[in-house]
């Protein structure tokens, strides 16, 4: 699942780098409890912008931030960066959409949660 017919990662992979990266930073902080917490973060939105091909065996970091804080929703941005590059190959946004786990309607962002976003919150300018 590497390379794909033409020799680099497939765009499809991107989106679960993204996926990983934001699930995996809520879950080592505690704030995501995917099998039986009350509430549960939906996908409700993504987009990715390719600017350079990955490769295997290319080693990859995902750069995190938060752009937009809702009440009950969450606008990640990320980077992803190949080896030692300074400038990203790709770069997208994530969407995730607070609900109740049994009623999936909307709810407020949990306030743990909500500070340990506004640590990744994008500053203005």
């Amino acid at each position: 699942m590497d390379n794909d017919a033409y020799g680099h990662v497939n765009n499809v992979v991107y989106y679960s780098y993204f996926d990983t990266a934001v699930n995996r930073w809520l879950i080592e902080r505690q704030l995501l409890d995917v099998v039986a917490g009350e509430t549960i973060a939906l996908v409700a939105e993504t987009q990715c912008r390719f600017h350079a091909p990955l490769a295997f065996p290319d080693r990859i970091t995902v750069g995190l931030r938060v752009a937009h804080l809702g009440t009950s929703s969450v606008r990640y941005e990320l980077g992803v960066f190949r080896n030692d590059d300074q400038l990203a190959c790709a770069t997208g946004h994530f969407v995730h959409v607070h609900v109740d786990r049994s009623t999936r309607r909307p709810t407020p962002i949990p306030a743990a949660t909500r500070d340990a976003l506004h640590t990744l919150l994008r500053l203005p300018g």
